[in-house]
């Protein structure tokens, strides 16, 4: 509950906290499991590495563990709390509400080097997606569904901007055929070449932006996707169908997202004496 209504205040002040805290979880999961690593700050930490410099939502986790030490001091671990605000951030973005077990202790190693090798990079194709999903135990199908993640969240220009090219007299080339072209023009409007890309973000889900739902299927559907990796699901027969069956169908990508994002806060989780209970999350 602690953590729910933290999740619930700082989700109410800024509508993008749902979806950095979504992709948050997911960084931490996929880098030596679900143990909250990419909270520890230092040199050389998951943290400090490019790849996860734009994350988010640390504050909302680091506010949920303060209450916590206070009403129940050296309790519940940073893993735990980042897990149930997961959780809790697509709930109140409208979207299915999940039980997940705790008991994740939190790790003691960070390592920066460890990133890259273990994330998805938006210019993955499905064949790279699919193998380091598989190295965590997660099938094709669990891929579709955890991507239907983008139905929230913004993005910066450089994770996308490799797909079209704007030529000095400002005509538009597709670098990627798979992009719907009044999409792509509407997105060289929003990210102009030379501006300064720590500043401009793009909604995920041009559509509903803020609303966790199965908006992000179909705008899949009309060519929109705003990754290459997004595109991907649509342009491979694997996992086409079900981008297929979630568009059409959101109860069923509730009811699938519910089991997919079980399996995912379950990798990799340490107990015992793998791990510990922090008392700050970003420090050991």
């Amino acid at each position: 509950m602690m953590v729910k209504n933290t999740v619930r205040s700082a989700s109410d002040l800024d509508p993008t906290v749902p979806g950095k805290l979504l992709r948050l979880f997911f960084h931490d999961c996929f880098v030596e499991g679900c143990d909250a690593s990419v909270l520890l700050q230092g040199n050389g930490t998951e943290r400090s590495d490019p790849a996860n410099k734009s994350l988010g939502g640390f504050s909302v986790i680091d506010s949920a563990k303060r209450v916590l030490e206070i009403f129940c001091p050296e309790t519940v671990s940073c893993a735990d709390i980042l897990a149930l605000a997961a959780r809790d951030a697509v709930e109140f973005a409208g979207g299915p509400n999940i039980q997940i077990p705790t008991g994740r202790k939190d790790g003691r190693n960070s390592t920066a080097v460890n990133v890259r090798p273990n994330i998805i990079d938006t210019s993955f194709t499905l064949d790279e997606m699919a193998k380091i999903f598989s190295a965590k135990g997660l099938s094709m199908d669990d891929l579709v569904i955890l991507s239907g993640a983008h139905t929230i969240g913004r993005s910066h220009c450089s994770s996308f901007n490799d797909r079209f090219k704007l030529d000095s007299n400002g005509n538009l080339t597709l670098m990627d055929s798979s992009l719907d072209r009044q999409y792509a023009a509407q997105l060289t409007k929003m990210c102009p070449v030379g501006a300064s890309d720590d500043s401009i973000t793009v909604n995920n889900d041009p559509g509903t932006p803020l609303q966790f739902d199965n908006q992000y299927y179909k705008v899949l559907l009309e060519h929109k996707g705003l990754f290459q990796s997004d595109s991907a699901l649509l342009n491979d027969a694997r996992t086409r169908n079900r981008v297929l069956e979630f568009a059409n169908n959101q109860d069923s990508f509730f009811e699938r997202w519910g089991v997919s994002f079980l399996k995912l806060s379950s990798i990799g989780v340490k107990t015992g004496d793998e791990g510990e209970i922090r008392q700050s999350c970003s420090i050991v």
